[in-house]
């Protein structure tokens, strides 16, 4: 079983103790690290490996908050403490929206919770950490660089997502952490952006208050408790105005519609569309998973209509073993 190697933040970028009023290092010990294993037949097995490691965050007693990717159909959950320690855990909830996954730790972690802020409450420009398993070495200070809406290309869509710089280089799952030393979110991914004429490394970061509506449903039935929302199992791109489909889900709805890679996607239900934000808001209006969802396609030349019938993400899924 791995355990946490011995890299750490370059110093220029860790937070000091000192320039914050919180007790850094205490609120630090809530993260923990998170390592997965995930059976070779698995659906995202493909997509996100057997293995998956990264971070997670203890907000209750014994109940850890990541990022979902790194626990979605794991048979194995380890749980690495910062003190060497190692805990085994059980994937509890999942929540395809938000991206918002849950660990229960099956044994004593003996971790305070930290305490969980306020993402609206966070503009731009404020100072944050993002912080790893692992201390201080292992965070980094930074700053809110943006917060806007994110479409990602698995047909995901955060109305504000939280953007960070300088990049934390083991993003998955981290902490964000406000000047009052409370959790405002978690860390999902590190993207590009061009800015003053240079490229930066930015990290995506889920907001928490995403989590308040939720987090009951989560504990008690792994997943929201509502209709879900209508799948497609189709990778899109946004390329030059135009939706492009750059890959297709095994066995999911696009698969069986028999649409294929390099496909443009120019309308939903006779409606255009010029931007994946456009393209999943107008087909998620259509109903819930198992609603037809009718598309304009343009492939080679040729313009045609074709209709899916959606899917719920989640039946595709492996469900995790109890323990």
């Amino acid at each position: 079983m791995p355990s946490l190697t011995a890299w750490k933040v370059p110093a220029s970028a860790q937070p000091r103790a000192e320039d914050y009023s919180f007790d850094l290092d205490h609120v630090l010990t809530s993260v923990v690290g998170l390592h997965s294993i995930i059976p070779g037949d698995a659906f995202t097995a493909d997509t996100l490996g057997v293995e998956r490691a990264g971070n997670g965050v203890v907000i209750d007693h014994g109940l850890v908050l990541t990022i979902g990717y790194l626990i979605t159909e794991a048979e194995t959950v380890w749980l690495h403490l910062g003190d060497g320690r190692i805990v085994e855990g059980h994937a509890l909830g999942f929540d395809q929206d938000s991206g918002f996954g849950l660990v229960q730790a099956l044994g004593e972690l003996d971790i305070d919770p930290m305490p969980i802020g306020s993402s609206a409450a966070a503009s731009v420009g404020d100072r944050v950490v993002v912080g790893g398993v692992g201390g201080r070495e292992r965070s980094v200070a930074a700053q809110i660089a943006a917060k806007q809406t994110f479409a990602g290309y698995w047909e995901y869509l955060l109305d504000e997502a939280i953007f960070t710089a300088p990049a934390h280089p083991n993003w998955g799952g981290a902490a964000m952490i406000s000047e009052a030393g409370e959790l405002i979110g978690i860390g999902s991914l590190q993207i590009e952006r061009e800015h003053s004429g240079r490229d930066e490394h930015l990290n995506m970061i889920v907001p928490i208050d995403l989590l308040k509506p939720i987090l009951e449903d989560l504990r008690k039935f792994g997943r929201v408790n509502v209709a879900p929302r209508p799948w497609l199992g189709l990778y899109s791109a946004e390329i030059e105005d135009k939706i492009v489909v750059v890959g297709i889900a095994p066995k999911g709805p696009a698969a069986r519609a028999e649409l294929k890679t390099g496909d443009v996607i120019l309308a939903v239900r006779g409606e255009k569309v010029s931007s994946s934000e456009e393209f999943y808001r107008k087909y998620w209006a259509l109903g819930t998973a198992g609603v037809d969802v009718p598309l304009t396609l343009y492939r080679g030349g040729d313009t045609f209509d074709v209709e899916l019938v959606s899917s719920d993400r989640n039946k595709f899924l492996k469900k995790p073993r109890m323990h």
